[in-house]
């Protein structure tokens, strides 16, 4: 039966994901993302759509810190670009994120069997094994201009895929694979953690003033802040100098919440908050400014604004963290 519409297609994933042994967090179909999944080591960052075409790069930008903050694998999971069905075992790139349809994410998690294609303008290409091309190619002992006419393209494109310097269009590596009678493509590992080599820092553009205030706090204590406009939480933080493994866990918190706020609406944030941090084995956190309110939530733990002033350091913060949660 052919999916229509994006509720379908969640279901679909989180059916697929649950059935596969995943740790599925809640759906958030009004964040950037829609699924946080995790097995063992792999965390799954997923925005699911119909047409993949309909991401937005603001949004992008924001998986992709989350992803980095998480070193989760950012995955959009569509059904088609503009009027053309994505084609199975094909990856497709929006904004820099891999795109793919459902029967593709399907194989990588049920079968353990990756893409090779990338779709891009002007065809589809696969990434060569250099090394595995070289050795066959001196195994035959063929010049690189003997195996370049063979294949009809240049000495100078033959070195370049020897060396992992450019993609090859899908019909050349198949005519390549046919005359060396070996697999030379390279799977696409989509679950591998994204990560940039980028410092995290305080970016408050887009919180309201006591937001920011709290945000340029935690980065004064030694934390590395990523801020976010459209996630179930206001910001994410990581101890920028950790001494153990333990500090390494990343933070994610609600800033600053407004004490006309009820309780009911402290605990539906609180849900959110213990939801994706059980998932992603991060630490959970409020930051409020109202001093009646206990020092949890439903098992979040409460920092008032003026403590975070008093605190000395990013190891201080997270002791003063645990200790709430535990308690």
């Amino acid at each position: 039966m052919a999916i229509t519409n994006r509720n379908q297609l969640i279901r679909e994933v989180y059916q697929l994901l649950n059935k596969e042994g995943f740790e599925t967090s809640n759906i958030y179909e009004q964040s950037c993302f829609d699924i946080v999944a995790r097995k063992k080591l792999l965390i799954l960052l997923l925005k699911v759509l119909v047409n993949i075409d309909s991401i937005n790069e603001s949004h992008v930008e924001e998986i992709r810190q989350i992803s980095n903050v998480f070193l989760a694998s950012p995955i959009i999971v569509g059904v088609k670009s503009k009027n053309h069905i994505l084609e199975e075992d094909v990856v497709y790139e929006r904004h820099g994120l891999p795109a793919i349809g459902l029967e593709t994410l399907k194989n990588m998690i049920v079968y353990d069997e990756y893409p090779e294609i990338l779709a891009d303008r002007g065809g589809y290409y696969v990434q060569i094994n250099g090394n595995v091309l070289k050795e066959y190619r001196e195994e035959y002992n063929l010049s690189l201009k003997d195996l370049a006419d063979l294949a009809h393209v240049s000495r100078a494109t033959m070195y370049k895929y020897e060396n992992g310097m450019v993609r090859a269009n899908t019909e050349t590596a198949m005519l390549l694979e046919e005359i060396l009678n070996t697999k030379i493509t390279l799977d696409i590992d989509l679950f591998e953690p994204y990560q940039e080599d980028i410092k995290l820092k305080a970016d408050t553009s887009n919180l309201n003033q006591t937001q920011g205030t709290n945000a340029q706090n935690l980065a004064k204590l030694g934390f590395g802040v990523v801020s976010t406009n459209k996630s179930p939480f206001d910001a994410l933080a990581k101890a920028e100098i950790a001494t153990r493994k333990k500090e390494q866990t990343p933070l994610i918190a609600n800033l600053n919440v407004q004490d006309e706020q009820n309780t009911k609406t402290l605990k539906k944030m609180a849900i959110s908050l213990k939801d994706l941090s059980l998932v992603t084995s991060s630490d959970p956190f409020f930051v409020l400014k109202d001093d009646k309110i206990k020092d949890s939530i439903d098992g979040i733990p409460v920092i008032k604004s003026w403590e975070m002033k008093e605190v000395e350091n990013s190891k201080e913060f997270l002791r003063l963290i645990r200790e709430r949660r535990n308690n």
